[in-house]
């Protein structure tokens, strides 16, 4: 696999597939952060994005894409969103996102769209919600953001997906890689404070409009892959990743 991209997806994708699928081109090089709004920023994703399209035209190479299943490209959602349904990105980054996937279709390229949910793992940049959430319990001081939810994924799981549809040929579709199952963001400040043994101040932040909670829909991650949930996710997936994870953060100095 030939990955474009350094940073936290791009060395994960590097240790599990350096070696295999040599006819497909990743791209981890995108804008990490969904409360990004600076124009310079997506202007930089598009123009890398466009770059390897073309060099996948020219090659004849598969492209895997990276997108967003987050609030950002759903919104709030009462029943579980699928990949075709209508969508209307309440956010810029969401807007952005929907974009580069419209690009990469018109293309002509073979290609596979993972909307993927909020990742978790080992070497996430500080601003990313495990390291930042884990630092904030240690500063002594946590901002709470009431009625606010995360669909959260170990990436070790996305790597697992991923394999599993290069594998099986999937290409052409756009698929839904989350949990299906987000959590109240206090309920992941619970599990680093009881793990740390810390009880922090905590900042509650009232909540701005409608309550940020977003069900997205994954019957087709479940036909493409099939008992991924079943054999991968369950009881007490949010507590496995945290006992994999948080003494990692933990561990690291302050920046």
């Amino acid at each position: 696999m030939d990955i474009v991209g350094r940073g936290f997806l791009a060395r994960h994708l590097s240790e599990a597939f350096s070696g295999s699928f040599p006819e497909v081109s990743a791209f981890a090089a995108g804008v990490s952060s969904t409360s990004v709004t600076a124009a310079e920023e997506f202007d930089r994703e598009a123009a890398l994005l466009y770059k390897l399209l073309r060099r996948c035209r020219e090659q004849r190479r598969m492209l895997l894409f990276f997108s967003t299943a987050s609030f950002a490209m759903y919104g709030s959602q009462q029943e579980p969103a699928a990949e075709d349904g209508p969508l209307f990105p309440p956010t810029t980054y969401g807007r952005h996102k929907l974009a580069l996937e419209s690009s990469i279709r018109s293309a002509g390229v073979p290609h596979l769209i993972l909307r993927v949910s909020h990742l978790v793992g080992r070497h996430q940049r500080s601003h990313q919600l495990l390291p930042a959430m884990t630092r904030q319990v240690q500063s002594g001081s946590v901002s709470v953001y009431e009625s606010a939810y995360r669909d959260l994924l170990d990436v070790r799981d996305l790597v697992y997906v991923i394999g599993r549809l290069l594998e099986d040929g999937a290409a052409g579709d756009t698929v839904n890689v989350v949990s299906g199952t987000p959590v109240p963001v206090v309920r992941l400040v619970d599990g680093i404070e009881e793990r740390l043994g810390l009880s922090p101040r905590r900042v509650l932040v009232p909540a701005q409009g409608s309550v940020m909670r977003t069900l997205v829909s994954t019957e087709r991650l479940e036909k493409l892959v099939p008992g991924f949930g079943a054999e991968r996710l369950g009881t007490g997936y949010l507590e496995r990743m945290l006992d994999a994870y948080l003494p990692y953060y933990a561990s690291l100095p302050a920046s």
